[in-house]
């Protein structure tokens, strides 16, 4: 068994776990563009100290390469947890990342997604150079 086969895919919309990949569909060649990822856009993914999305990874496969370019890997280590409990902390880290990027080539954005109870989740976005 792949760890690929132990990725979850499903509808943003329907599906709390899928990170969404907000991004222009056509960018120009070698133009920063931005690119925001999060969790729990349609429906809210909790936030506690016993159930969060402990980190988003996100990566560009430019058309006609074999191999990916990771853009980022963001960490979200603050989810209420405190010297009284869990969910007493004054911090809390909200599960979404904005990153600016650019790219000679179309291709594909992907991101994942942790939730430290149901696993990782995937999304793919086309980019479109004109």
């Amino acid at each position: 068994m792949s760890i690929g086969e132990k990725i979850g895919k499903a509808d943003w919309k329907t599906e709390k776990h899928v990170p969404v990949i907000e991004a222009a569909a056509e960018v120009k060649a070698d133009s920063l563009f931005e690119v925001k990822v999060s969790v729990g856009k349609e429906i809210a993914h909790p936030n506690t100290t016993a159930h969060h999305i402990s980190w988003i990874q996100l990566y560009f496969l430019a058309d006609g390469e074999k191999y990916v370019h990771q853009v980022g890997g963001f960490q979200l280590t603050a989810h209420a947890e405190g010297a009284e409990g869990a969910d007493t902390g004054a911090v809390k880290t909200h599960h979404a990342v904005t990153v600016w990027m650019s790219t000679k080539k179309s291709g594909k954005l992907m991101a994942l997604a942790m939730c430290n109870i149901h696993g990782l989740w995937e999304s793919e976005k086309d980019i479109k150079v004109v």
